[in-house]
């Protein structure tokens, strides 16, 4: 690549990652009819529940890292400017709470190594929180070597590696790479290559049955299924294409606005088919939601959309918003008689409705 084309490059990729944090807060782009059926899970009510609220325990261990509460704040920003401040208020939040963090697409930082600050001041302020750094499998695809993998590992000094699925994104997106062929045998040597845990996400869309099984088979260490009914990348990288009058990428965000597998469904076909540790992400929006998913199988939860809200406003935010969950979360478990992240696991529940209807 020239250098003026990688300077292109650069600002292109600048700009996305502008429009991903801008888009959101601005504009609706939650999905329009699909939900993440979380709704169709009843936790039963205990009535004597046998345990203090006080006394609750949501610490857990996620591929040999404690955390104090089975929170992630997902992968979101990082290679604009604008992203520094919020990467380094969601980082400040993560350290307080003892809760997990990844960091958004690293390949900015790769291009331009003025960008690197965008992603390493999330280290900077968490030197204690499980971080995860993260790339597209579009790039591996392209060539991405396993040294480049390596220097996006060190630049935050991660404790695990995310490569992200996202086809849909990428297939709408005006900029986009919707090329995967290969892709398989790209992650299973970087799973072979590099010295720490490799997580395989969607972005929103869900992660099926038997992709999960794929992923098992060559030593991938946790999914995180990122399911449908929260943030819609299709309606995101729609207003991009509207933007730049790409009448035919405008059409197919439309079209697959509410594409995907609601986030309870993907949990419950991984959970169902491997024995992967589970990461639950797509649309959750409470503490309830947090117990709902561990129920069903989920290791940790993760949100994006809520604390890229929250520290677009302030540090402050981000915090209250983390305090916020935690209570919720150990409200639930209190009325279910969960004392513990393990005991919460083996409460009764109820599926019905549409999620019932998918495993039958």
């Amino acid at each position: 690549m020239h250098y003026g084309e990688m300077m292109d490059d650069i600002e292109i990729i600048k700009q996305r990652k502008r429009d991903a944090i801008n888009i959101p807060l601005s504009k609706e782009v939650h999905h329009k009819e699909s939900t993440t059926y979380l709704e169709y899970v009843t936790l039963i009510h205990n009535a004597l529940p046998e345990v203090n609220l006080d006394e609750i325990d949501t610490s857990t261990t996620f591929l040999n890292h404690k955390f104090k509460s089975p929170i992630i704040i997902d992968s979101m920003t990082g290679g604009a400017e604008e992203a520094r401040e919020i990467n380094s208020r969601l980082a400040e939040t993560a350290q307080e709470f003892g809760i997990g963090m990844g960091v958004g697409s690293q390949r900015a930082g790769l291009l331009n190594k003025e960008l690197e600050y965008t992603y390493s001041i999330a280290r900077e302020k968490a030197p204690d929180i499980f971080l995860i750094a993260n790339i597209g499998a579009a790039q591996l695809a392209k060539g991405l070597s396993i040294d480049e993998i390596k220097r996006i590992i060190d630049m935050i000094k991660a404790n695990a590696l995310a490569i992200h699925l996202n086809p849909l994104q990428e297939l709408i997106q005006p900029e986009g790479e919707p090329s995967f062929k290969c892709v398989y045998d790209k992650i299973k040597e970087v799973v072979k290559s590099v010295n720490i845990p490799v997580i395989v996400k969607e972005v929103g869309s869900g992660i099926s049955r038997e992709v999960a099984v794929k992923l098992e088979m060559i030593n991938v260490k946790a999914i995180n299924i990122a399911g449908a009914g929260g943030t819609s990348w299709a309606g995101v990288e729609r207003y991009r294409a509207e933007n730049a009058s790409i009448d035919y990428n405008t059409h197919l965000g439309d079209l697959f606005w509410d594409w995907g597998i609601p986030t309870a469904a993907s949990l419950l076909e991984v959970k169902n088919s491997t024995k992967l540790p589970i990461i639950a992400s797509g649309g959750l929006r409470s503490g309830l939601d947090i117990a709902k998913c561990i129920v069903l199988g989920a290791d940790l939860t993760a949100f994006a959309y809520p604390f890229l809200k929250a520290a677009s406003e302030s540090v402050e935010s981000s915090k209250k918003l983390a305090s916020l969950l935690i209570g919720e979360l150990k409200s639930s478990m209190f009325l279910v008689g969960a004392t513990n992240i393990a005991s919460l696991r083996k409460v009764r529940y109820i599926i019905k409705g549409a999620l019932a209807e998918w495993f039958r």
